[in-house]
């Protein structure tokens, strides 16, 4: 899953990469938790002839997606990720997945390595090569019996590479620039036509830092909570620690003789 990611470029080179006409200032978020709006970019129309610019225009959406037939939100289970095995399928997730396919721009994301239920070591997970990357993801529009409306979005996930997946078994589907314009075109491109996108990134391409638990607090946003730290002992490390201790000393007491 992904439950927490931060985008740190600056509003130009954010543009640039997603292939935006323009981008309004977009301050550096560091710590972007579920609720909060985010950065998608999303199919616009058609631009002029001779435009070397895609059609593509940006839109802030609150992360957690709301599927326009429910009735009440309150009653209804924060939809902040989307299986991409089964996306295509679930009522949550499937006019979603034909209609209004986005890209979420992002510096990286965070991970949970977890042992036991209170234990856990957090993770900044960023490309090895720096730079931005893009989540799939998906928007929904859900109007309110009021009348007003609010766009709301989810990230894609799949089974994680070996960067991850001594981490988590999930991870964020990232779809490659030379992808973008594909994964947008809802008017001629159906799910189908797109599957082969959702997959785990190629190997190596990330790389796991261990941060500390200052980014479990929604409330800590400056950058420092991406500084490497060293990580803790798990419980489960823990245990077999003194295990291994005592065979050794074990070990060595026996050559003694």
């Amino acid at each position: 899953m992904c439950g927490r990611f931060a985008l740190t470029t600056s509003p130009d080179q954010t543009a640039a990469f997603a292939g935006l006409a323009d981008l309004e200032d977009f301050p550096a978020r560091y710590n972007i938790a579920p609720t909060q709006p985010i950065l998608t970019v999303i199919a616009g129309e058609p631009r002029a002839p001779g435009s070397n610019l895609p059609d593509r225009r940006a839109l802030l959406v609150r992360w957690g997606l709301i599927p326009a037939w429910v009735k009440d939100p309150k009653e209804f289970p924060l939809l902040l990720n989307a299986r991409s095995e089964s996306a295509a399928e679930k009522a949550s997730f499937k006019v979603a997945m034909r209609h209004r396919r986005v890209l979420i721009p992002a510096s990286g994301f965070y991970e949970w390595k977890r042992s036991g239920p209170r234990l856990a070591q957090a993770y900044w997970i960023r490309p090895k090569a720096g730079g931005i990357v893009a989540f799939a993801g998906l928007m929904e529009t859900w109007s309110e019996p009021g009348g007003s409306e609010i766009d709301t979005g989810a990230i894609l996930t799949t089974s994680a590479n070996s960067d991850v997946s001594h981490i988590h078994d999930r991870m964020p589907v990232i779809v490659r620039p030379e992808d973008f314009s594909r994964w947008l075109d809802c008017r001629t491109r159906e799910p189908r036509d797109v599957a082969d996108l959702l997959r785990p990134a190629e190997p190596d391409f990330f790389e796991a830092v261990p941060v500390s638990d200052r980014v479990n607090k929604v409330a800590n946003t400056s950058p420092d909570i991406q500084e490497r730290v060293d990580p803790v002992l798990l419980e489960s490390e823990a245990r077999a620690k003194p295990a291994r201790a005592q065979k050794s000393a074990s070990g060595d007491q026996m050559s003694l003789f």
